[in-house]
C-alpha cells in the first residue's frame, strides 16, 4: 500500500496533491460505518466473525459502575441500595461529564450497551454503514449522470461529534521505545513516520474502556524532509506484521512527528498545535482515515462484519510549555466514509479546512452540513464546503506509566541494534551490526540479546540469514520469557549456521552454555589475484580489490 504526507506544517507547505492522493483510496475495502438502531426486522448478522480478544471480553462485562453509600443521602440499611448508591450504567452522562478528567467520549462497548437498554433489550440492534455512493442496480433510470432517484441517491449528511470513540487510551510502554524514534529528527531535523505496534487492553479508568499498548515503532520505508513526510512502497511489510503477530503483537496505530526547534541551547521545540490553529490537518485527518479503512475493527453487530476501526493517531509535537507532546487521536466514522467514497479533500490556502468535493459527471457526492453558532448566538447549518476539521476528530489520551513495561529488553545500556530503513544516515542492519549486538551480552544471556524488536525485523528480512521461516519458536520464546525454548531453539541447525558465520569474522559466538566447536569452512573463492573472488561465507561473487564481502561483510581470508 502506498501512502504519501506532504505539508505536515500546512501554513508552510500547503497540499497541492490532494486529487491525487484521494483517488487511491478508492482501492481500499474497509468499510467506515455509522450506528444506528432498527426495530423493523432482525438483522442478519455474521456468526462466524472472529472478533479481537479484546471485544469478546468486554461484551461479557456488565461494565456497571459501583458507587459506596453515601453516609448522607442514604438511609437504608447496608443491604439494600437506593437512587444514590444504585449503580450506574457505563454510558451515564453526568458520571461521564463529572469524572476527573471529564471523559469526553464514551467507550465503544458502553455504546453497544446504550443501544441495547431499550425495552428490547437490543435484540434488533445492528450497526449499519454510511454510504456516499449511488446504490448500484437502479433500473428505472440511466446510470448516473443520466438520472438519478430516491431510491438509489445516498442521503444528506450532517457532521456531528462522534458520541463514542474505539480505543480510550494510548499507552508507550516506556519511553526508550520513542526515544530512538525522535533521535531521527535530532539528528537529522526531518520529520518521521512509524507504525505503532502492540496489543488491546482493558483501559479501567474508562467504563469498558479499551487502552492500545505500544510495545515497538517500525519505521517503513519513506522520504522525509523537514517540512514532509512520503511513504513509500514496503516489500516487508507483510513479513513484519507476520513477525509481530508471533509475538503477540499487532499494528495498533501510526505516529509521525511535527517538531521545529525553538531553543537548541535549552532543548524547547515551537508551540504549533492548538485550538488557534489545528490540531490535525486536513490531510493528516484523510490519511488517519484511509490508514482506519484499510484496519477496521471486526464486529459480529454489524452485516458486514466490521465496523470502526481501533488504529490510532499519534502526533508529536510541542506542548504549550514547549516541551515534546504526544496527542492522540481517531477520525469519526463519518470521517471513514466520506474518505473512502472519495468526498473529502483538503484545502490547499487553510490546513484545519477540509472541502467537500462538488458532483461531476463521474461521481455523484452527498450534500454534507455541519452546525455552528453564528456572530449573534444561533445555531445555524452551514455546507461543508469548506468545513473544519475539528468536526471529524476524536481525542485520544495518550501516555506513559510510571512504572515502565518491557515486552522486549531494556535498551538503556548499551548501543542499541540500529533501526531499519535509516541507511541515509549511517545507520545500516547489516551482518556486523549483528555481531556489535551480539557481542554485548554474555553466553547465559541469549533470550536478553533476541529480545529486541529491530533485530528480530532484521532477522526475518534479511536474505543472507536461513532464518526467516524459523522465527516463530523464537518468537514464541521471547513472547512468554521462557530462557529454556529460546536455548532449545538456538541449537537447530539455523542458528548454528549464523554462529558459524560470527565464528569466522572472529567475534565470539552467543551459543548458550558454551562456545560451538571449530568449525572447518570450505573455500570455494578463486584465486585472490584474478578478476573477481567468490565468498567463502555466502558465495557472493566481489570484484578485485576489495578486502571484504560486499554482501555479508566478511573479511576475504
Amino acid at each position: 500500500m502506498k501512502l504519501g504526507v506532504s505539508g505536515l506544517r500546512g501554513q508552510e507547505k500547503p497540499n497541492k496533491e490532494a486529487s491525487a492522493h484521494t483517488e487511491d483510496t478508492r482501492e481500499h475495502n474497509s468499510v467506515p460505518l455509522t450506528s444506528s438502531s432498527s426495530s423493523s426486522s432482525a438483522p442478519v448478522l455474521s456468526s462466524n466473525i472472529e472478533e479481537d480478544e479484546i471485544d469478546v471480553f468486554l461484551s461479557k462485562q456488565e461494565g456497571l459502575i459501583h458507587r459506596e453509600r453515601d453516609p448522607q443521602l442514604c438511609h437504608h440499611n447496608p443491604n439494600s441500595k437506593c437512587i444514590h448508591c444504585f449503580p450506574l450504567e457505563p454510558y451515564d452522562e453526568e458520571y461521564l461529564k463529572n469524572h476527573t478528567p471529564p471523559i469526553k467520549h464514551m467507550s465503544f462497548h458502553a455504546f453497544i450497551k446504550k443501544l441495547g437498554g431499550g425495552t428490547d433489550r437490543g435484540k434488533f440492534t445492528v450497526l449499519e454503514d454510511t454510504s456516499c455512493r449511488i446504490k448500484p442496480g437502479c433500473t428505472e433510470h440511466p446510470p448516473w449522470p443520466g438520472g438519478i432517484c430516491t431510491k438509489c441517491q445516498p442521503s444528506a449528511i450532517t457532521l456531528k461529534r462522534q458520541a463514542y470513540r474505539h480505543v480510550d487510551n494510548i499507552l508507550f510502554e516506556n519511553r526508550f521505545i520513542v526515544e530512538p524514534f525522535l533521535n531521527y529528527w535530532r539528528k537529522t531535523g526531518n520529520q518521521r513516520l512509524g507504525f505503532l505496534y502492540g496489543r488491546y487492553e482493558h483501559h479501567k479508568d474508562v467504563p469498558l474502556g479499551i487502552r492500545a499498548s505500544v510495545a515497538a515503532i517500525y519505521e517503513p520505508p519513506q522520504e522525509d524532509t523537514p517540512d514532509s513526510i512520503k511513504l513509500l512502497e514496503d516489500p516487508n511489510e507483510a513479513l513484519v506484521d507476520k513477525l509481530a503477530s508471533d509475538l503477540g503483537l499487532k499494528k495498533v496505530g501510526w505516529i509521525f512527528t511535527d517538531l521545529l526547534a525553538d531553543d537548541v541551547r535549552k532543548g524547547t521545540v515551537k508551540h504549533l498545535r492548538d485550538i488557534n490553529t489545528h490540531f490535525l490537518t486536513a490531510e493528516e485527518c484523510i490519511l488517519a482515515a484511509d490508514l482506519q479503512n484499510h484496519y477496521p475493527s471486526p464486529c459480529r453487530l454489524s452485516s458486514s462484519g466490521k465496523f470502526g476501526s481501533k488504529f490510532s493517531t499519534v502526533v508529536v509535537s510541542g506542548d504549550m510549555d514547549n516541551q515534546v507532546g504526544f496527542d492522540g487521536f481517531q477520525v469519526s466514522n463519518q470521517c471513514m466514509a466520506l474518505v473512502r467514497d472519495d468526498c473529502l479533500v483538503p484545502t490547499v490556502d487553510e490546513p484545519g479546512l477540509g472541502y467537500i468535493r462538488e458532483s461531476s459527471s463521474n461521481q455523484y457526492v452527498p450534500d454534507v452540513f455541519y452546525k455552528a453558532t453564528d456572530s449573534y448566538g444561533n445555531e445555524v447549518t452551514q455546507l461543508a464546503r469548506p468545513m473544519p476539521i475539528e468536526y471529524v476528530l476524536v481525542q485520544v489520551p495518550t501516555a506513559f506509566p510510571v512504572d515502565p513495561q518491557f515486552t522486549f529488553t531494556n535498551q538503556s545500556r548499551g548501543e542499541p541494534f540500529p533501526l531499519e530503513n535509516r541507511s541515509n544516515i549511517g545507520e545500516v542492519q547489516d551482518f556486523n551490526a549483528l555481531v556489535n549486538h551480539l557481542n554485548q551480552f554474555s553466553p547465559d544471556q541469549f533470550l536478553t540479546a533476541m529480545s529486541n524488536f529491530h533485530l528480530l525485523v532484521f532477522l526475518a528480512t534479511c536474505d543472507m540469514l536461513p532464518l526467516r521461516d524459523h522465527l516463530t519458536e523464537l518468537c514464541e520464546a521471547i513472547k512468554t520469557q521462557d530462557a529454556r525454548a529460546a536455548y532449545r531453539w538456538s541449537k537447530g541447525e539455523q542458528w548454528s549456521t549464523v554462529t558459524q558465520l560470527i565464528q569466522a569474522a572472529n567475534a565470539p559466538s552467543l551459543e548458550p552454555h558454551g562456545a560451538v566447536g571449530d568449525v572447518d569452512m570450505v573455500d570455494i573463492s578463486l584465486s585472490p589475484s584474478g578478476a573477481s573472488w567468490t565468498c567463502k561465507h555466502c558465495t557472493y561473487i566481489n570484484q578485485h580489490g576489495r578486502e571484504n564481502c560486499d554482501m555479508c561483510s566478511l573479511p576475504q581470508t
